[in-house]
Formats: structure tokens, sequence, C-alpha cells
């Protein structure tokens, strides 16, 4: 019997806000929102900020200003002054020695042979150079890309455990998986209880690495600034910290892992992995996440002087501003005259379990995953250049959306959640993507949405952002429209395609599906079909039966008290974080091993050791 990967947890956290409870997503809307939803988004947003106020006109405008796309703040580093070292070689006047004092410790180990070294008393050496002397001078730059995507001003995720100077990568994988299983609303002691170690699955990962100075970048920049490397470089820079940071510290997770990296399709590629585990009906839970934060100077002038992204000078030609600031607000303007993307930081997690156990403890149910599909490109001319892999996942997405419900269904009731960069490429090629299948599928005018308008491009999470967001429109019925973007650009093909400018309200049956679409350097395509939970109540009744419908409904209402309650306590301040350092640890020795089983202390369910014969065809 077939299983189907339903949707029954997700939380994480970016520029918008926390992303449970739709937070994150209403911050979107928030313009078009009712005033209790508005008022509790306002909550939602001030206590992640740690500001005082979220009723006042000046707090509002605090929190609507220090959220989303908007102007690079001093937290992260000073985009106006990054250190750096600038080459000079020197000599003495006039052809003589250069000579300068030290103290004996700070010089090299293996003295030049140009060098004449003499101690003095007070333990410092003089140096008399002969000839020339190459030196690396201290100096400043100010950065030609201002706009990022920063989380909301105020929230600080390594004070909220024992960070221990982990990359913020790595923090905010903590805060965000925290988030999903607390929104779960049931404790994932009763998950464990009713499944197997085994069944379990979690697959996660950056697409870059941790890069900042705890990671990966100082990994490599110690030596040249005169540092030494420190045990956690290397090990926390890896990508697949993600997953082994909720295996190790949050979940105490003994099942299946791993770390699937796509570059900006990294989430959909992990979300691949886990729909397979439930459909397969080999796993029956699995965790599917992706954390990113890129904001440093060195990624952010890696990607600019590849010409990806958004900078100033280029922002302001476009408006044609000769003088002044940049709109950093809307440096982000899929499908319209644009000039780059704008990254951002975030990290995203879903719950996924297979519609079985959904019902057997009452979950909510937020959607399913019909399917992921990815491919490749072929013969490229460039690596980072578009290629023909983004047709075969969409059309594949709309043939599967089409199998399940309909063809009326994806004509009429289906969107698309574009990957939207706001690159000039990207804006040609996704729309002749979109535009062609929608003619060859007989849609009209197909709604397309692109919310990298408001949040930029955070790379591994980015489908992550946009399936989340998604999720949203089925809470509240508001899809959320390219503000950023006032006409769009000539060379985008249209005569199909519905380009939401501005917010679409819709009913809760109006949308059946939605595709959620990602492109990535190297010809790394991946769309992901998408069912509404209306559409998934329908599918779960007929194959369990009313019956069983009224029992888990039965079951929901105390999970919807508590997930109601987790969200009380985190408006009201209170940090939730999951960090389950040195907790819990099992030693071999503990184990109960037989021939056909093990038994782990803590774990209800016995791992079972007799593995059916997978070639059974073949003996």
């Amino acid at each position: 019997m077939s299983r189907l990967p339903v949707i029954v947890g997700f939380g994480g956290v970016n520029p918008a806000g926390r992303s449970s409870l739709h937070h994150a997503y209403r911050r979107m809307v928030i313009d078009s929102l009712e005033s209790d939803a508005r008022d509790r988004t306002f909550s939602s947003l001030a206590a992640l900020m740690n500001h005082n106020d979220s009723t006042s006109e000046e707090a509002r405008d605090y929190i609507l200003n220090h959220t989303l796309i908007r102007r690079l703040e001093t937290n992260l580093f000073d985009a106006n002054a990054i250190p750096l070292h600038k080459r000079a070689t020197i000599r003495g006047s006039d052809n003589e020695t250069v000579t300068f004092t030290a103290k004996r410790n700070q010089l090299p180990d293996n003295i030049p042979p140009t060098w004449r070294v003499s101690s003095n008393d007070d333990g410092t050496a003089t140096v008399a150079v002969t000839g020339e002397l190459d030196v690396l001078f201290n100096d400043l730059r100010s950065s030609k890309v201002l706009a990022g995507g920063q989380l909301p001003t105020g929230f600080n995720p390594e004070k909220l455990y024992q960070s221990r100077n982990h990359p913020r990568g790595l923090q905010l994988t903590v805060y965000g998986a925290s988030d999903a299983l607390n929104s779960l609303g049931i404790h994932w002691d009763e998950v464990r209880a009713r499944v197997p170690a085994d069944q379990i699955s979690v697959y996660a990962s950056s697409a870059m690495g941790q890069l900042d100075t705890n990671g990966s970048g100082g990994l490599l920049q110690a030596g040249l600034m005169g540092r030494r490397v420190t045990s956690k470089n290397l090990p926390l820079g890896l990508a697949e910290m993600t997953a082994d940071f909720v295996n190790a510290y949050i979940l105490g997770n003994v099942g299946t892992t791993g770390a699937n990296i796509g570059a900006c399709a990294t989430f959909l590629y992990n979300l691949r992995q886990g729909i397979q585990d439930i459909r397969s009906g080999r796993y029956r839970a699995t965790l599917i996440g992706g954390s990113e934060a890129p904001l440093t100077p060195d990624v952010i002038e890696g990607y600019r002087t590849m010409g990806a992204l958004a900078e100033d000078e280029a922002l302001n030609k476009i408006d044609g501003i000769s003088e002044g600031e940049a709109d950093h607000r809307r440096a982000c303007r899929p499908f319209a005259e644009n000039c780059g993307f704008t990254l951002a930081e975030a990290s995203q997690f879903v719950i996924l379990f297979d519609d079985e156990l959904a019902l057997e403890l009452g979950a909510n149910i937020y959607g399913a995953v019909a399917d992921v599909f990815i491919n490749a490109d072929g013969f490229k001319k460039s690596i980072p250049g578009p290629g023909i892999g983004n047709y075969v996942t969409v059309g594949k997405a709309m043939g599967v959306i089409r199998s399940i419900l309909g063809e009326e269904s994806l004509q009429r009731r289906s969107y698309i959640q574009a990957h939207g960069t706001s690159t000039p490429q990207n804006r040609v090629t996704e729309s002749h993507i979109f535009n062609e299948l929608a003619s060859s599928f007989g849609i009209d005018k197909w709604p397309v949405a692109a919310i990298k308008a408001y949040l930029g491009h955070s790379l591994a999470c980015a489908s992550g952002d946009q399936l989340i967001s998604s999720l949203g429109v089925w809470h509240d019925g508001i899809i959320p429209g390219i503000v950023t973007s006032e006409v769009i650009a000539e060379d985008v093909h249209q005569e199909h395609l519905d380009f939401m400018m501005q917010h679409r309200e819709v009913g809760p049956q109006d949308i059946d599906s939605v595709l959620i679409n990602s492109k990535g350097f190297g010809g790394n395509n991946a769309t992901a079909a998408v069912l509404g939970p209306h559409v998934v109540r329908d599918m779960l009744e007929k194959k369990h039966g009313k019956d069983r419908i009224t029992e888990s409904l039965r079951l929901n209402e105390s999970v919807q008290e508590n997930i109601r309650d987790y969200d009380d306590s985190m408006i009201a301040g209170k940090n939730s974080t999951i960090y389950n350092f040195g907790v819990g640890v099992v030693q071999g020795e503990e184990l109960t091993i037989s021939s056909n089983r093990i038994s782990i202390p803590g774990q209800k369910k016995d791992v079972v050791l007799d593995v059916p014969n997978p070639y059974d065809d073949f003996v």
C-alpha cells in the first residue's frame, strides 16, 4: 500500500522572522492581514528581535524597517569598513637599509637572508633589511554590495544555547530544527515510542558549508592573518554538519541520515530523499532542512565578482539616480528590470510523517509532497549558465499533479513559486520554461509568485523559504505579490503567465497545488509538487475512511493546544531552543544485541535485524 509524505510540522527563521505558525510568511503580507493576525505577527517579531514594544507606531515602524531585505547592518560586519591587507614593497631612502624594531617573538621563525637582527635589552630586536621588503599594510574597503537579506535585527542565535563558538550557520540550524520540532505539538518521545529508531531519517545541509571565521573561513584565513587554526574550524565547516547537529544534539537520532548538496536546489534535494524514504514504506518519519549563513564579506565579494549580485551603482542606474543611496529595500526585483540577486541567511526545516503515523498521532496536516524531480542540464558552455534540465523537472511536476488531481485542477487551481533570483538571465530563462510548459499543458494564465523579492536568496534554504511560504498561503489565503517589481521586463516570456505583482487573495480551496521551483549552479535543477491540506484530507478519507479521520481530529485537539502554548511562550519571550549536549549518550556496551534485533536504552522499539532479501528473484 502506498504511503503519502504528509507535512506535519515546520519551523526556522529567515529575514521575515520565525517560520512556525506562519509568522515569517505573515510578515511578507502583513499589510493585507486582519488586525488580530497582524498584531500577533508584530508580537512574534518583537519577541524574536528582543524589542519590548510591538504596539506603538514607532515600534512597528522599527520592526518593519529592520526585517526583510535592507541595507546591511553592522551586527555581522561593517560593510563600509571591511578589513583587508594591501601588498606593498618598501625600500630605504636613497637605497639605504630599512630598519625597524619589533618584539623578538613577533619575528618570523625563518629569518630571510637579507635581514640582520640584533637583540635589545628590553626583549625587542632591531632588524636592518638590505634591499626591498615585502609587507602587508592594514587597510579598509567598502563593499559595492550593500543590500542583504539579514535576519531580523536583535535576533542573536548564539545567545539561545551554549553555542561554543559554533559557526553562524550551525547556530541557525539549532534554532530552526528546534522551532520545527516544537511546532509539531507532539513530543518527539511519542514519535520514538511508536517508530523504531531505524525508521526515522534526517536529511539536511548547507550549500556552501560554514564559511565564517568559526568555520572554514577561519581555517583558510588563519595562517595569513597571523592566527592559529582551532580544533573546530575544519569539522564544523563541513556542509553535512547541518544534519549532524540535528542528530547529535537535537533528536538523538540513530536512523538514516544524509546531507545532499545541489547548490541553490539543496533543500529540494534533501526533501526528495525524505519523501522517497516514506513512499518506500521503510521509514515513517523524516526531518528535512537546510541552513545557510553567507553574509560574510568574502562570500559577498565572491558572488559580486561573478557578476551575480545587485550592486548599489547598478541599482541606481536602473532607477535613474546619479547620486544618493540605492533603494536597498527593492534590491531584488524578480522578472523586472534588474541587475542581480541579493544574498540572504536562513534556516528552514519541515517534518514529514507517513499518512498512517500522522493520523495515529493526530498530527496537524499542512499539506503533502507529491514528488520532487531533479534533472541535470546535459552538456553546458559554462557551469553557472542555465540549461535544459529545469524544463524536465517543471514538466514532470506538472505531470504528476495532472495524474493525481486531473487536468482541470492543474490548469485552474495551481500556481508556481518561481526561483525568481532577480538576475537578467534568470528572468528570461525561467519565464521561458514556465511559458512553454503552460502552453503545452493548456494553461492560459498560470499564476507566478517570487518571494525572493522579500527575503533575498538564501541558497540552500531558498526552496525551503518557498515551501513554507506556500503553506502560509493555504492558511491565510494571500499569495505574496512581487511588490518590488513595478513592471515586467520586456524580455520576459509571459503569454501564458500571470506574474502576481500585488498580493492576491484566494479562497481556502482555490489552490489545490503549488510547484516549488529551484535552479542551481552547475545544472542542479529541482521542482517539487506540493498538495494543499484540503486535497490531502480528501485523499486520507478515501484511503482510511471517515471514522479514522474523525478519531484523528479528536486527537488533534490536544496537538493544537500544545502548538498554541508553544507559540504563546515564544511570543512571551521564552527560549525553547533544544540543545542536548552530552544528554542521553548511549555506549555500545549498553546495547542488548541478538542475531535478530538490537535494543537501545531509551528506545521503546527495537531495531530489527531480519532484513528481507532484496534480490529474491535472483535466488
